[in-house]
């Protein structure tokens, strides 16, 4: 039985031995062999996904020409199709809600919706679509905000409008009713012709000048006053140097 080990074990050495010998060799073989580095991860991008990466890049760029272009001109964005597959037939603040704690909203909106680079959680229906850009000119979103029954302004609670694009709003109705895009309504007052008439004697037309002589006063209770003798010689003290000449 010893011997039978014995045998074992020589025969698993010397194929052990055999077998280091030629991972050796084979590694001896790639070293010599020229380094090849592999190709870089753009190459491997642009050859597997070339057209998708070029498609995005067509898509940026026509995102930009857009934004540009609304930018400039905002009230085409109202007329686009984009804004018709958004928004329908429906005013941009329709069906907003902002986020807030417990079942009843707070009294106001928030200040503002952007902070620097930040954007919060929920913005404003303006605040969270960029081609909505407030201007006097854009009539269309103007008279999303206003009441076709009194003519008033939208509160912010209702619509959800931050204060900062609230304020950029009634600037902009403002400006837009001074220069005649929005109409704006004037309280109906009723015409009576007693209060326009002239026979008032506040309104009604100065009597003519008496004729006066010289030494009498044009007021009659001017010429009944008496001064007070006190207050005279006061003044004449006052005075005494110049009533000498």
């Amino acid at each position: 039985m010893a011997a039978y080990v014995l045998n074992i074990s020589r025969i698993f050495s010397r194929e052990l031995i055999s077998a280091s010998f030629q991972f050796y060799r084979y590694r001896s073989c790639l070293q010599r062999l020229p380094a090849v580095k592999p190709p870089p991860l753009s190459a491997l991008f642009t050859h597997q996904f070339g057209s998708s990466a070029a498609c995005w890049q067509e898509a940026e760029v026509q995102a930009a020409q857009t934004a540009d272009r609304y930018k400039q001109r905002p009230w085409d964005y109202l007329d686009s199709e984009e804004y018709v597959e958004r928004y329908g037939s429906s005013a941009v603040w329709a069906g907003y809600r902002r986020n807030h704690k417990g079942g009843i909203p707070p009294q106001k909106t928030r200040k503002t919706c952007i902070r620097g680079d930040k954007i919060c959680g929920n913005p404003c229906p303006i605040c969270r679509d960029p081609n909505i850009i407030v201007h006097h000119q854009n009539v269309k979103l103007l008279q999303q905000f206003i009441s076709p029954h009194t003519g008033m302004v939208y509160d912010p609670t209702l619509t959800g409008v931050c204060m900062k694009q609230q304020k950029k709003l009634n600037e902009a109705i403002n400006k837009a009713r001074d220069d005649g895009l929005l109409p704006f309504q004037i309280p109906h007052v009723d015409f009576s012709g007693e209060d326009y008439s002239n026979t008032h004697d506040a309104v009604g037309l100065t009597s003519p000048p008496p004729l006066l002589s010289p030494s009498e006063p044009w007021y009659k209770w001017y010429g009944e006053i008496s001064p007070d003798d006190k207050k005279v010689d006061q003044v004449k003290k006052i005075y005494k140097a110049y009533l000498k000449h």
